[in-house]
């Protein structure tokens, strides 16, 4: 069984203080971007099994069609960090390729209930 890995970019430390906190006490090795040029150099050294790609960031979906040319990008579970449910900006998030999303501002329920279960590999 190996720990999963996740990596957070988004451009607030809080936020990403936040996440790392609740998502390391569910078993994942977390790593943190503070903007998707950071986050691209990142997962070019090591990719991760989830990455979470805040919309505000700026080059939110350019970041995610880059780590989908990847060479193993296909198998990163992107989710997509939205303010609101707003489908504009989901359906961009979408056709860029992130697989899900994340509503924002997320806490340790919203975590949990989606990341359950998750953070080994079978």
């Amino acid at each position: 069984m190996d720990v999963r890995r996740l990596m957070i970019a988004d451009g607030s430390d809080v936020v990403r203080k936040v996440g790392k906190r609740i998502l390391s006490g569910m078993g994942f090795l977390v790593s943190e971007a503070q903007s998707s040029l950071e986050a691209l150099v990142r997962c070019e050294a090591e990719l991760p099994n989830i990455l979470i790609v805040d919309a505000g960031l700026d080059g939110a979906l350019d970041l995610i069609g880059n780590i989908r040319r990847l060479p193993e990008g296909a198998s990163v579970r992107i989710y997509y960090c939205v303010v609101q449910a707003d489908l504009k900006k989901m359906m961009a998030g979408k056709r860029a390729g992130a697989d899900d999303f994340l509503l924002k501002p997320f806490d340790r329920k919203i975590l949990t209930s989606v990341f359950a279960g998750q953070s080994m590999a079978a």
